[in-house]
């Protein structure tokens, strides 16, 4: 892969007005070199608003389409302008930046097709709640069980992906919540996938949009989705 590629930063972002131009300034300040999008999802604050009004490169989605469909846009963008690195990056300001270049870098030596941003491999910065950390644990076995691929953070929006996986994301990504189902599609398709250690923040501004009723749903929903796909699937080429 041309190491001098640059890397597109994808950013879904939904109601993120406290927190979008930090992030976007952080990400200028610390990789001038590489390329980014924001996906604004639908949002009913400003954050549509302010991106504009400060030039930040954004997509405007008339509507709501949920986090798949916000990074799904991502790589449509990223495979429409010819990118061979994408990177996923959360609106809310819960991933650290600074670790970006290490999540790309496995993707530049060849070394993964797909690379997970995972707080659970050193443990260090915020660990979420030990009730999401079992959530999380149940999943990561549920998909070891299903694919023999073992992912420790499986529900990280931290990621990167290299130019076939741009494609493959862009016609057929999960919706809802996509990180677990996501990883399964990998599988799926031969990626060879890589975690690598980063640092997590605990968000700063706003409030997540999962509460413990949609925690539970979550739950049932991403299982029977995580079943399904593999089912489904088969093996791709």
């Amino acid at each position: 892969m041309d190491k001098n590629q640059k890397p597109l930063l994808i950013i879904p972002a939904f109601n993120e007005e406290e927190n979008i131009e930090k992030i976007v300034r952080n990400l200028e300040n610390h990789y001038p070199q590489y390329d980014y999008v924001v996906i604004n999802d639908g949002s009913t604050d400003h954050t549509g608003e302010i991106c504009e009004q400060k030039g930040f490169n954004v997509v405007n989605l008339p509507i709501n389409l949920g986090i798949g469909g916000a990074v799904q846009t991502g790589y449509r963008y990223a495979k429409k302008y010819g990118y061979s690195v994408a990177v996923q990056i959360d609106g809310d300001g819960q991933h650290d930046v600074s670790f970006v270049e290490k999540v790309v870098q496995p993707i530049l030596d060849g070394e993964a097709n797909v690379v997970v941003g995972s707080r659970f491999l050193e443990r260090e910065g915020f660990q979420s709640s030990a009730s999401r950390r079992m959530g999380i644990g149940i999943l990561s076995a549920l998909i070891r069980l299903c694919t023999g691929v073992r992912v420790k953070d499986v529900t990280s929006g931290f990621r990167a992906v290299d130019r076939r996986f741009i494609e493959i994301y862009a016609r057929d990504y999960p919706s809802d919540y996509p990180e677990p189902e996501a990883i399964i599609t990998a599988v799926m398709y031969h990626g060879k996938i890589k975690e690598v250690p980063v640092v997590m923040r605990e968000r700063e501004n706003g409030e997540s949009s999962i509460d413990f009723r949609k925690s539970v749903y979550y739950m049932i929903k991403v299982t029977l989705a995580i079943l399904i796909r593999r089912i489904s699937y088969g093996v791709r080429r």
